[in-house]
């Protein structure tokens, strides 16, 4: 009988789980990209080091190590690892946890929450973490993509610091990467020109750049490297994140609005195309840019909001993709042109002054008189119409008898502002000299 050879396992589990999986780090310093918040000297690495974790929420975009840092706060604090999805559970999950989280902590054990993506919980949900982080039966850690402003309870922020993660950048991701290869025993099948545009296509997301590789290690081996096309064919590019009603969309309309304020074409045309390609509606960012031109323009260049309107109306009958080219005509307009607030500032002022104000009467000179009572009473009497005066202008007093005068509009040199300015300086000498001879 020949001799056979020894039995393979019926399950090799390691090359089935998935790379991003087996890379997981086993240690806080092999976390990359946020070193502001794992150095010894950054707030996490000294918590670490002085064995006292605070309840904490790590705020930060996908594939950045939000889980794997929580992971690792808890093994080297010698905390039990709880970990829960708010997508998956609910309050009678959350009460077994607590419930051993309290049995463990009779024996002198310590447990750490993890909540992932925390913010899906309701207020009510999030309520019933309270007594548990107050009185230390759990050190809560949760994790979102979300604004925690915006989205926890005032209560739990106030229990909870909040740290920041970073997308990773270049130097992160090219870390991966060859950490990548080198568990592998394969450098990836790329040239220099497409190894950089596969950290460009990860958009920041480490766990994304995994997931490709992955796919590029299982590749046939040929002796030519990819380049930049033939990669475009094997892999995807991450889709910009993006979250149309989240907190993504207002940061890139507040870049776009800024950059077309700060008189950056090129910036604005950059947010501009990031919203697009995220799948904003670009009838939003239209209606945005009206308002921009009357709120930061305004009598400076009165044509922008012309503009504005007719890029939003060519959009409306030309829809996608060629009429957001005209979106992108009047936003590069608007980003050129003068500047003005002065209308904005001037409108806020009238509308206090009205406040204040109340309900004074109109001066009887500048009202009509249908009826003879009130031709009685005064109405339109000596009103002088302006155009028909020799200079246009009659220096006649508009605001209430009971009122003085107040300047609420002043123009600035900017653009056509500055005619208006020289206008109205002759108005009010013209008035002023009309005021004298009364």
């Amino acid at each position: 009988m020949e001799p056979t050879e020894p039995a393979l396992p019926l399950f090799d589990d390691e090359p089935a789980r998935p790379l991003a999986d087996r890379m997981r780090p086993t240690q806080l310093d092999q976390v990359v990209g946020q070193e502001h918040l794992l150095a010894p000297d950054a707030p996490l690495g000294r918590m670490v080091a002085q064995q006292r974790l605070v309840s904490s929420i790590l705020w930060g975009p996908p594939g950045v190590g939000k889980t794997t840092i929580a992971r690792l706060l808890a093994e080297q604090t010698n905390l039990v690892f709880e970990p829960v999805s708010a997508t998956f559970s609910g309050v009678a999950d959350l009460r077994k946890v607590f419930a051993a989280a309290q049995k463990r902590r009779t024996i002198g054990q310590g447990t750490l929450l993890f909540v992932d993506e925390i913010h899906r919980f309701n207020r009510a949900q999030q309520d019933s973490f309270l007594p548990y982080v107050e009185d230390g039966t759990v050190v809560l850690v949760g994790a979102t993509t979300e604004n925690p402003s915006f989205e926890l309870n005032g209560a739990l922020l106030s229990r909870t610091q909040v740290f920041v993660l970073k997308r990773l950048d270049e130097t992160a991701l090219s870390t991966l990467i060859g950490r990548a290869e080198e568990l592998t025993g394969r450098p990836l099948p790329l040239d220099d020109t497409a190894r950089h545009a596969l950290i460009a296509m990860s958009d920041g997301d480490g766990r994304y750049l995994l997931n490709m590789i992955e796919q590029l290690q299982a590749l046939p081996v040929t002796d030519e490297p990819l380049d930049t096309t033939a990669l475009a064919r094997h892999v995807q590019q991450r889709a910009p994140l993006y979250d149309k009603s989240q907190e993504g969309h207002y940061n890139l309309i507040s870049a776009l609005h800024k950059s077309m304020r700060g008189s950056d074409p090129d910036a604005a045309l950059y947010w501009l195309a990031r919203m697009l390609d995220g799948g904003e509606d670009p009838l939003f960012v239209a209606r945005r840019i009206v308002r921009f031109a009357n709120e930061d323009i305004g009598m400076a260049d009165p044509h922008a909001v012309q503009q504005a309107l007719a890029a939003w109306d060519v959009y409306e009958r030309l829809g996608s993709p060629e009429g957001e080219l005209a979106i992108a005509q009047a936003v590069v307009y608007l980003a050129t042109a003068p500047k003005s607030i002065a209308v904005y500032r001037g409108f806020g002022a009238a509308q206090r002054s009205a406040h204040r104000t109340g309900s004074l009467m109109p001066p009887a000179h500048i009202l009509n008189a249908p009826t003879r009572l009130m031709k009685q009473l005064g109405y339109g009497k000596d009103y002088q119409y302006d155009p028909d005066t020799a200079e246009g202008f009659s220096g006649a007093d508009y605001f209430p008898e009971d009122m003085d005068r107040e300047a609420y509009y002043q123009p600035t040199r900017n653009g056509y502002e500055a005619q208006i300015t020289e206008r109205l300086r002759q108005w009010a000498a013209l008035r002023a000299r009309t005021q004298s001879t009364d």
